[in-house]
């Protein structure tokens, strides 16, 4: 049986979340913006769904923007969050949804140390570099599964740049957090449906009452004139279903993935000389789901290679539109060997993860390690 160990980049849709989409594809297709009766019903599906996700999460339903997704709702909070002439300024280790736009616009990064894990001290003095917009950064790492103290870096803006907005990129956090905690102490934070058993193409911005937010998509209105463009109402359904589903079973999931993500590390650890553990044993600030090792003697490429032919999904950073793997900037932030970096893989497990997957990691992934190792392919 396949083992599909890519649940960062992507899982399977919940079944509740594909059943709560269809009729919105069908019978109860209509433009929210409509005024007719069909429009009123698909507007009034838009609006509970967004009451439910706020309450989800933490916020006002006036606080939700509805986005196509992640990269959408980061690219909004990098150039639409905050006033005044100050620069944006961001992690090391963001996604390129934050990075990207903040090197466009010539902001500031962050150092992070050994663990990735961003600096105070050096967050301080890159804030007090200058004037400073807005800051971003990250509550979970999409690659190496490490959990940011966003309370304490929160304080530390707050008191260098009182007027700056402070917003997450919580993207990989959803499943595995309670993001309404967790990001308490941000002005804003991103969300993705299908990170956690929604669809693609369908995301959220939360952006708390009060603070500012210039609009990059402009014509028809919606949002509340933050976000133009008509409401992927099926998606937004889908989206809060898998979200209702997700925190429900948040808790027993975390144990049940957690022990699993522990048996695979352990298991690796084990079974492969000179494997490493890329956030050491301190596994108490990583989320249960993302498993990351550096291999030293095997290139990646060849490596995932080798997995497909076995039918075990997996990666070794962050998805790019070409499929093609690019060098991890997170590992070349965190200051690991370039040549160990190579080796990197990263297992991350979802909620149709069994044992049986994580057996199957146990026997492919050493032996796919092994024959690399003794030249094959």
């Amino acid at each position: 049986m396949p083992a599909y160990l890519d649940h960062a980049a992507t899982g399977p849709m919940r079944p509740e979340s594909v059943e709560a989409m269809l009729p919105f594809l069908s019978d109860r297709f209509a433009n929210p913006s409509g005024a007719h009766r069909r429009a009123r019903d698909a507007r009034r599906a838009v609006d509970e769904a967004r009451e439910e996700l706020a309450s989800l999460v933490g916020c006002a339903p006036g606080d939700v923007v509805f986005t196509s997704g992640g990269t959408e709702s980061d690219n909004l909070a990098v150039f639409g969050l905050g006033s005044g002439d100050g620069v944006a300024v961001c992690s090391a280790i963001e996604h390129h949804a934050v990075l990207d736009p903040v090197a466009s616009i010539d902001g500031r990064v962050v150092a992070v140390d050994r663990r990735g894990r961003v600096m105070v001290d050096e967050l301080r003095r890159v804030i007090d570099h200058g004037p400073v917009r807005m800051v971003s950064i990250m509550a979970v790492n999409n690659e190496t599964g490490l959990i940011q103290p966003l309370a304490e870096l929160a304080d530390v803006v707050r008191a260098a740049a009182p007027g700056a907005v402070l917003h997450s990129d919580a993207v990989q956090a959803f499943c595995w957090t309670d993001v309404a905690r967790v990001c308490a102490p941000v002005d804003s934070f991103s969300l993705s449906a299908h990170k956690f058993g929604g669809p693609k193409g369908v995301g959220a911005l939360i952006v708390r009452s009060g603070v500012p937010l210039r609009a990059q998509l402009l014509g028809g209105g919606q949002e509340r004139e933050r976000r133009s463009g008509t409401q992927n109402v099926a998606g937004i359904v889908a989206m809060v279903v898998a979200a209702r589903c997700t925190a429900v079973e948040r808790e027993v999931e975390i144990a049940r993935i957690g022990a699993l993500r522990d048996r695979l590390l352990d298991g690796l650890l084990d079974r492969i000389d000179g494997v490493i553990d890329t956030l050491g044993p301190d596994r108490s600030d990583r989320v249960a789901g993302i498993a990351h090792v550096c291999i030293p003697g095997v290139e990646s490429e060849a490596l995932l290679y080798l997995l497909e032919r076995e039918d075990v999904s997996a990666s070794a950073a962050s998805s790019c539109a070409s499929g093609a793997l690019q060098s991890s900037h997170v590992l070349a932030a965190m200051g690991i060997d370039a040549e160990l970096a190579r080796g990197s893989l990263r297992l991350s497990l979802g909620h149709t993860t069994t044992a049986s997957d994580i057996d199957d990691a146990l026997v492919v992934v050493p032996a796919a390690v092994e024959r690399l190792r003794n030249g094959g392919l």
